[in-house]
């Protein structure tokens, strides 16, 4: 019988921001004295480096994408920009629904383990400790600790080795976005698709909840 969860962040557990990174994104680029356009470009073009941490601390990230874009910043103007990048970070991490703590409370009641699967920068993995989520949580694999992102298995192993338990005893619930949920269902997990922030996998054929207040009757709890 499966009883571990693991879930997600962005997109399953909170939103992920896409409205307003783009705001600050520009407001970033406005700071840094680099063309907003070049410099939204080269921060998505960086996703995958800076989910394992491949430049270090958000200054230097900041610093790095400047100078890709064109930009040549002084120490105030990174910092500026980290401040702002920082303040969206926070914001994410606390917009938890309510209903989503109910759940998680739900099922941690019922008996079950709940691990975090999270392709996540080294700036927003510090915000974590603060935000509504730890409590409920056995375990935490952060693509930047792991060193792998999804869908790389690595980072769903690394969940697994932590809590104790193979891939097959494990449910993982997560918005599709960068193949995750194929990944894990072929690691052997029972995989379930969220829309409630973002319909980020609509090819997903498998079992799909609206809201994250749906995943405990699903699983029978």
């Amino acid at each position: 019988m499966r009883r571990v969860l693991l879930s997600d962040l962005f997109s399953t557990l909170v939103p992920d921001g896409e409205a307003e990174r783009d705001v600050i994104h520009a407001q970033m680029a406005r700071v840094l004295g680099v063309d907003p356009v070049a410099f939204a470009r080269e921060f998505e073009a960086t996703s995958r480096e800076r989910f394992v941490g491949a430049y270090g601390d958000l200054p230097n990230t900041i610093r790095v994408i400047s100078r890709r874009a064109g930009g040549d910043p002084t120490d105030e103007q990174v910092q500026r920009a980290t401040n702002v990048r920082q303040g969206l970070s926070r914001r994410l991490v606390d917009a938890v629904p309510a209903g989503t703590l109910v759940a998680l409370a739900g099922l941690r009641s019922a008996g079950w383990r709940i691990g975090l699967v999270s392709n996540i920068t080294a700036h927003t993995e510090l915000q974590w400790p603060a935000s509504p989520l730890p409590p409920y949580f056995d375990a935490t694999a952060f693509s930047t600790q792991v060193g792998a992102a999804k869908p790389d298995p690595k980072i769903y192993l690394a969940a697994c080795t932590a809590l104790e338990v193979p891939p097959a005893s494990c449910v993982y619930v997560g918005d599709g976005r960068d193949n995750e949920l194929q990944a894990a269902a072929a690691l052997g997990m029972y995989a379930i698709r969220t829309t409630e922030h973002s319909d980020s996998d609509p090819s997903w054929t498998g079992p799909t909840v609206s809201s994250f207040t749906e995943l405990p009757a699903l699983l029978g709890v």
